[in-house]
């Protein structure tokens, strides 16, 4: 897939109006630096000023406060706590507060840091923090929300330890400070004199903490914030030395892999042969888990080998009762009929779609390191939240908080996966059970059958209309999404600045992701949720969900976008005029029309090729997607081996207009095309199918993500230039929504017939012969040769 950009530059960006912050001079042996950023106001203004004919819609709370702000906001408290140090070598070093876990987070910071620090981006070292209870909120990688919070935190530290080393040098060079310059680490009076930041660290230290202000860099000097930049990591990672959690050398502890149940949390009611499979080659131990049975050996294949010959008997799970069909219907069920009632004058129009259960397909499978003793514990885990992670296998283990260490080590990949720690809390039970350090890695078919899936849901959605637009209403009925994880409690934590006393946590998330985009008069929008008593009824109940990049934006995005274009040919108009005309906001109609031009949308097509564009608002990013999709039989129907093939998207373009500044325009666009694939994927081929509890993929060979033959031949990244706001945007999920929704209304437009089930390809029956769900893990592939083009 070729990708290119345009208008890629994005200055624009404003200085907040407040010109001066405060920080802290920590004390500590060398230079120790920490920002001072308090709670400050939660509710701001809407994105853009109003536009567009049509009825002004009813004001939603996203349209003034969203998720990304109330994750800020429960942040900010503890921003004195996190703080950039200066070293002996001249280096500086950032404990980040939140998870790499590949979508370039590190190099951003380092980004940050390096801009203000006046350093060399490679003299910039960032490591990731153990989990640290007294950041409370403050240690949370989620909701794409972490650039957001981070950034004027690390400015703000960043400048105050350059502040304090040119104080220094001033003592050192018998100068004015205010006349001395930093530049790649080196402070240098008028006169010529010089001298390394590593010189100075000691004696710009301070014996006490102390308060000072200090003056950031003007965004107009930017040499390295706002420039294309690679990634820090990026050698190591495609040379393979990057260190992942069974990268981890740690003594004693040894691989372990965990034999599952058939069905979904199903039970163990007893193992037949425990004692046979105990004296396997390489098996060290043989032991009963509250979610399966454990194996502990000398290498993994020696695990897994053992895995498959234990003979369990199983009882059943929460949810051995439901299929694809059942839980659609239990969906339908749920919602509730239309609150907006029709006039006589009006015509109203109403659809439904399903969407399917989707695996986050994580490139790294679910893993820990677990060392448990009697009076402490240590954990190495990708953890998003690890201080909800250490509390609770705290309290698993009947120890105090404080006894148990958890390294957050990097991850390949998240998807909203690695906001849980089911991985790190069944290594410390093995760990406490055993009395031995473990090194726990799921199989591909652990993550699939019994991981962390987006919930199916139906979408209802309905509007009134006569020349205008009247009413809007879009109701969203789902399975249960945990938020056990603890991402609620940092959204609970701003419930006073927030207009929405007495909702639950998924009702909190729901609002403030779902802002109007279009001026429909009068509009309401709803969230109800499933399978609630399944869930609560064990520690792992029901079904496991978790938000899968982005909770409820993508199946609501594409709800609204496929049927704005059924309402525009309703009331006689195509999509992209119809959009232009009831947008609500500048922002909008900037990335319809440049999403419209680069694509080129009205250039003629051949019969079986549709375009598709979609509008979206989230993460402080205002965006527009176009696609071109070809849905002919000779694509349709062209032969893949063991592939799902289908309708191919052969152009995407995705236009963004971000918050206040980009850091790293190349991450970005990364992130942008990530988002663009995982969209495309979600429409047409990504799903699992449920049938009795049980889910029938057991692994990338038959979960049909995007494959090489779906990609698109082109993608066209554009960033256009930021808005003048005080935050930042995230990037992580963005792309995700309006992709899922272009594709969708592509597929529209090539076919003529409206797709009503996503992913469209969720084949009936299954395009492959499922694995055995006993043994629990498919035999490893002996043939990959065979498999070459």
């Amino acid at each position: 897939m070729r990708s290119s950009r345009t208008d890629t530059t994005a200055p624009g960006a404003t200085t907040p109006s407040r010109r001066r912050f405060l920080g802290y001079l920590l004390a500590a042996p060398t230079l120790v630096a920490a920002a001072e950023l308090g709670g400050g106001s939660l509710l701001g203004p809407a994105a853009a000023a109003a536009t567009g004919a049509g009825v002004p819609p009813t004001p939603q709370v996203a349209d003034h406060v969203d998720l990304t702000d109330g994750l800020v906001y429960a942040a900010r408290p503890t921003a004195n706590l996190i703080s950039v140090q200066l070293n002996e070598d001249g280096s500086a070093t950032f404990a980040l507060n939140r998870t790499e876990v590949g979508q370039g987070l590190s190099t951003a910071i380092a980004m940050l840091i390096a801009e203000e620090l006046e350093l060399p981006l490679e003299k910039v070292h960032i490591t990731l923090a153990d989990a640290r209870p007294e950041l409370v909120f403050n240690q949370l990688t989620g909701g794409s929300a972490s650039i957001s919070a981070l950034y004027w935190p690390v400015r703000t530290a960043a400048a105050i330890a350059k502040g304090r080393l040119l104080e220094a040098a001033g003592h050192v060079l018998g100068e004015q400070a205010d006349l001395l310059t930093a530049k790649l680490g080196t402070i240098t009076s008028a006169t010529g004199n010089a001298i390394p930041y590593g010189d100075l660290v000691h004696k710009a230290a301070s014996d006490t903490t102390t308060e000072v202000e200090v003056a950031l860099k003007p965004e107009s000097e930017f040499q390295v914030v706002g420039k294309p930049t690679r990634r820090i990591d990026a050698l190591e990672a495609v040379t393979g030395r990057k260190k992942f959690t069974t990268d981890l050398q740690v003594p004693g502890a040894m691989p372990t892999m965990v034999c599952r149940p058939p069905t979904i949390n199903g039970t163990v009611r007893g193992v037949n042969n425990i004692d046979q499979v105990r004296t396997m080659p390489g098996v060290t131990d043989v032991v009963q888990i509250s979610s399966g049975v454990a194996v502990r050996g000398e290498t993994f294949g020696q695990c897994i080998d053992a895995v498959n010959a234990l003979d369990v008997s199983w009882g059943p799970g929460p949810v051995d009762d439901e299929s694809d069909a059942s839980v659609e219907q239990k969906l339908k069920a749920a919602t509730p009929p239309p609150v907006i009632p029709p006039t006589p004058a009006t015509q109203t129009l109403e659809r439904q779609y399903t969407f399917g259960f989707v695996n986050g397909s994580a490139l790294g499978v679910n893993s820990a390191i677990a060392d448990v003793r009697p009076d402490r514990a240590e954990i190495w885990s990708t953890v998003k939240i690890p201080i909800v992670a250490q509390a609770a296998i705290a309290e698993e283990l009947g120890l105090a908080q404080p006894q148990v260490t958890v390294h957050v080590v990097p991850g390949g990949g998240s998807f909203g996966r690695c906001l849980f720690h089911d991985a790190a809390s069944e290594a410390a039970e093995i760990s406490k059970k055993l009395g031995k350090p473990v090194k726990l890695m799921w199989h591909r078919a652990d993550d699939c059958r019994q991981g962390r899936v987006h919930p199916m849901s139906v979408g209802t959605i309905r509007a009134s209309f006569t020349n205008d637009v009247i009413s809007l209403e879009q109701h969203l009925a789902g399975v249960r999404t945990d938020f056990s994880h603890g991402f609620g409690e940092a959204l609970t934590s701003t419930a006073t600045r927030l207009p929405l006393a007495g909702y639950s946590v998924s009702e909190v998330i729901f609002t403030l992701t779902t802002p109007s985009l279009y001026n429909f008069g009068v509009t309401k929008t709803l969230l109800t949720e499933t399978h609630q008593s399944a869930a609560n009824n064990q520690k792992r109940g029901g079904f496991n969900t978790g938000s899968t990049r982005n909770v409820y934006s993508p199946d609501v995005a594409t709800t609204r976008e496929l049927f704005v274009d059924e309402l525009a040919e309703k009331m006689g108009m195509n999509p992209y005029d119809f959009r232009r005309k009831y947008v609500k906001n500048e922002n909008l109609l900037k990335v319809l029309d440049k999403a419209a031009e680069v694509g080129g949308w009205g250039q003629p097509t051949p019969d079986g090729v549709g375009h598709g564009i979609a509008l979206h608002h989230e993460y402080k990013n205002t965006m527009a997607c176009f696609v071109e999709i070809d849905c002919r039989p000779e694509t349709v129907n062209r032969p893949i081996r063991n592939g799902v093939t289908g309708p191919r998207v052969t152009r995407g373009v995705l236009v963004t207009i971000p918050g206040h500044i980009v850091v790293n325009p190349l991450g970005l666009e990364a992130m942008m095309q990530g988002g663009f694939i995982d969209g495309l994927a979600q429409a047409l081929t990504a799903s699992v199918h449920l049938n009795e509890g049980r889910i029938a993929e057991a692994s990338w060979d038959n979960f049909f993500y995007c494959r090489q033959w779906n990609l698109p031949f082109e993608f066209t990244p554009v960033i256009l230039p930021a808005e003048e706001s005080e935050m930042p945007s995230g990037g992580g999920e963005m792309g995700v929504a309006p992709a899922f929704a272009a594709t969708a209304c592509a597929y529209r437009a090539a076919t003529g017939t409206t797709p009503t089930y996503f992913p469209i390809n969720h084949n009936d029956p299954l395009a492959f012969e499922p694995y055995p769900h006993v043994p629990p893990l498919p035999p490893s592939p002996t043939n990959g040769l065979d498999y070459t083009y």
